[in-house]
């Protein structure tokens, strides 16, 4: 694999290709179908168990590290996100219809975990490669947004931005920081650490307006929080 810099770097082998492509998109992918499928908030509690699947999965990893405190953590963080989502509302209960987007979600969690852990695998990949993989994930969204779905073009500039500032932020440079994690980082412990970005994401509504505080949002900040707490006890 060539870690130089310019387009050479994105000359990496065919395997390594599989596992970034393979994470991307057949997580997004997965996810999207699973909110068709299914209920938004049973899918997406669903599909938030990757956190705790990253947590589980690490013991695989050579030299995982993987202890109690970090499984009661993530048992924590889970429970934080299912109080916050009991709180929300939206719930209706498991029906057999929607099986098809329940497991959807539930693949798509392991996929995603699966991906994260097995980057310790692809050490050797730059993280500046994450470009190539999220390139072709693009061309394969765009082609399957073409075969299944409605185009819905953005409307005004501040949807326009928003839309470039989506792709830069949470799909864009996450992608790159996430891999640095993965590759050199506790995997345990950011599994465990994942759990609090429902959480932020409700504050900075509430503090946006757009989201009034609640029981169930400083009941769950209480529960991830503190199984972050746990988890880097020794």
């Amino acid at each position: 694999a060539l870690a130089g810099p310019g387009l050479g770097v994105l000359k990496q082998r065919p395997l390594a290709y599989l596992h970034g492509v393979g994470g991307l998109f057949g997580y997004h992918f997965l996810y999207f179908t699973a909110l068709k499928w299914a209920p938004a908030a049973e899918a997406g509690l669903i599909a938030y168990l990757w956190p705790l699947l990253i947590v589980l999965l690490s013991a695989f990893l050579p030299g995982g590290g993987l202890r109690r405190v970090h499984v009661i953590g993530a048992l924590m963080g889970f429970a934080g996100t299912v109080v916050l989502l009991l709180g929300k509302g939206g719930f209706t209960g498991v029906e057999m219809r929607f099986a098809p987007g329940y497991l959807a979600a539930f693949a798509c969690a392991f996929i995603w975990s699966s991906y994260s852990v097995a980057s310790r695998h692809f050490a050797d990949v730059p993280t500046q490669a994450v470009a190539g993989f999220c390139l072709a994930t693009a061309v394969l969204a765009g082609l399957c947004h073409l075969a299944l779905e409605r185009t819905v073009w953005p409307s005004g500039a501040l949807e326009w931005a928003a839309v470039a500032l989506l792709g830069v932020g949470p799909v864009g440079l996450a992608f790159y920081t996430w891999d640095i994690g993965m590759k050199r980082g506790d995997v345990s412990l950011l599994g465990v650490a994942s759990y609090a970005a429902p959480v932020l994401s409700t504050l900075l509504l509430v503090a946006t307006g757009f989201a009034a505080p609640s029981w169930s949002l400083a009941l769950a900040c209480a529960l991830i929080v503190g199984g972050a707490f746990v988890a880097t006890r020794r």
